[in-house]
């Protein structure tokens, strides 16, 4: 294992290269003990992992799955101030990782016989996104996509949000005209999330069909719902008329599984 001891290294520098996504580096960064587990569980390749001593003696387990990787990964013992350096998170967990993984393609997402997809549309909050992805994993979806202006599935906000969830589920990223058209080829109905939609117990979503989401601000833009086949709202109490975009994900796919169930 490498002594790291100084924040100007190189390797500090590729971490905050992935961190902000750079065109030049082709790794997204994992932080934390559990993510960096989901991804070598779900057969993820790590590049580099860099843990401060302290916690690689914590992690033993940890440390031989990765010594055991099929390719190579280069292991870091890192200063606490030079992780805290390479590390995007403001409290950082002790462990860090580069990993190989980008998002699925789109026909992915509808590949499943009975597909349930969700496309989150300007959805432009990483955290958000992140828990759509871990909702959509939880509850049964085929997949999920960023579809729009909304934030990278690859960030690692959004990965971080998503629980290891990403790793397990295709998570792509696409227009929503070209999603809106994979719907089509895969004969699935388009549900439009919408204050003024149909209550969703009263909607049929048994069948493939694609979930759009918009954005808690400005909702879904105009052509999505034009091309929509339904609409589909959540019940509430007067007064309110929207919830985090999140858990309209989590409660429109929790119904979905009642209803397939």
């Amino acid at each position: 294992m490498l002594r790291l001891t100084r924040r100007q290294d190189a390797i500090v520098d590729r971490f905050r290269r992935a961190a902000r996504r750079s065109t030049s580096e082709p790794c997204v960064l994992l932080d934390g003990e559990h993510l960096i587990r989901d991804a070598v569980a779900a057969g993820v390749s790590l590049d580099v992992a860099i843990a401060t001593h302290e916690r690689w003696q914590e992690l033993p387990d940890l440390l031989a799955a990765l010594r055991a990787q099929a390719l190579p990964v280069t292991l870091y013992d890192a200063a606490g101030t030079v992780l805290e350096a390479a590390s995007p998170v403001k409290t950082p967990s002790g462990i860090a990782a580069l990993a190989h993984w980008q998002p699925s393609a789109l026909e992915d997402t509808f590949a499943a016989a009975r597909t349930l997809t969700l496309a989150a549309v300007d959805v432009q909050d990483p955290g958000n996104f992140g828990a759509i992805v871990r909702s959509a994993d939880a509850l049964g979806a085929s997949g999920v996509i960023a579809a729009g202006a909304t934030a990278d599935p690859a960030g690692w906000k959004a990965l971080r949000g998503a629980m290891g969830s990403a790793f397990r589920l295709p998570v792509a990223r696409a227009t929503l005209e070209s999603t809106l058209a994979a719907a089509r080829s895969a004969g699935a109905r388009v549900y439009a999330a919408t204050a003024d939609g149909t209550a969703v117990d009263q909607c049929d979503l048994t069948g493939p069909t694609l979930l759009l989401l918009g954005s808690e601000g400005l909702g879904l833009p105009e052509s999505a719902l034009e091309e929509a086949t339904g609409r589909v709202a959540i019940p509430m109490r007067g007064g309110i008329n929207s919830l985090n975009v999140a858990v309209t994900a989590a409660l429109l796919l929790y119904e979905a599984r009642r209803q397939r169930s």
